[in-house]
């Protein structure tokens, strides 16, 4: 990775922005199959694999002990509240919502940056903000729109995703921020997913094994394809964060949840309302706002 370009490490973002907008249909998926918890085990440890067999194991000697502790502790958080959240899902319908509330990351990461760099929120980031969360209010509100008692009721259908989403959210904002400083030029995906891999499998243990009624070369494939897309897409966004541009590929990631709607829809075979997009829309635009509200020195 020492002689990767940064044109290149930002073709690699690019990449790993269309790989995680298929993430959320294929988790559910698998889920569905699986289980929740032993679905996503399987998912981290064929993935793992995946990532030994390409990179091999990180020597991990080499980094920064603060990288090590808070790069793995914040990584290994978020995918468990990510996977966890969805493959608890009650429906599909609930799934694309979850993946939704997990898309306010990239508004909650210029926000962060801006704190952390000692700047104050000037009042179009604060408007970005405040879009991105009625957009989602709107995606959970559904036909009866911005209603607080509408949202508040749907929550309380699943308050274990919702709240699973949502810390993964400001989790991987503080990831997206904090690894770029800590790694030192450092990738830890590997060790990273293998660890995550390790922590789901401790979960299964207590949720329980589920397996498929039949298995089929679809039940296969949506495994395989939900491991090696997800690996990939943590892999190079990985790279892309530590040697690309990172004002390019965080621009193109603000419209990840219109991609990942979209495929969602597709792969779950569910119909979205006018109101789930119009949500979507919301909190692109909320995403775009707080970037455009940085953009003044």
């Amino acid at each position: 990775m020492g002689k990767l370009s940064a044109h290149t490490a930002t073709f690699y973002g690019v990449l790993a922005i269309l790989f995680w907008s298929t993430i959320v249909g294929l988790i559910k998926r698998v889920s569905e199959d699986f289980g929740p918890a032993f679905g996503a085990a399987l998912i981290y440890t064929l993935g793992s694999v995946m990532l030994l067999l390409v990179t091999g194991f990180p020597a991990i000697r080499r980094w920064p002990r603060r990288y090590l502790i808070w790069g793995t502790l914040l990584f290994v958080s978020y995918e468990i509240c990510f996977i966890l959240a969805l493959g608890f899902s009650q429906n599909r319908q609930q799934a694309i919502e979850l993946g939704m509330v997990n898309y306010l990351w990239p508004s909650l990461t210029v926000g962060l940056a801006v704190l952390m760099g000692g700047q104050r929120l000037r009042l179009p980031l604060i408007a970005g903000l405040v879009l991105a969360v009625l957009g989602i209010s709107r995606v959970i509100g559904g036909e009866n729109g911005l209603s607080l008692s509408s949202v508040a009721a749907n929550v309380a259908l699943n308050p274990l995703s919702y709240g699973l989403a949502f810390a993964g959210a400001v989790i991987w904002a503080f990831y997206s921020n904090l690894s770029r400083r800590l790694a030192d030029g450092n990738n830890g995906i590997t060790l990273f997913f293998i660890i995550t891999a390790l922590m789901l499998w401790v979960v299964t243990a207590f949720d329980g094994i589920t397996l498929p009624a039949e298995f089929s070369v679809s039940t296969v494939g949506f495994l395989i394809a939900a491991a090696a897309l997800s690996c990939a897409a943590n892999a190079l966004w990985t790279i892309a964060v530590l040697r690309g541009n990172v004002a390019l590929i965080g621009t193109l990631s603000y419209f990840t949840p219109v991609l990942s709607t979209a495929f969602s829809a597709l792969l779950l075979s569910t119909a979205l309302s006018f109101a789930f997009w119009q949500g979507v829309l919301m909190v692109t635009g909320g995403s775009l706002l707080c970037w455009l509200a940085t953009r003044r020195k």
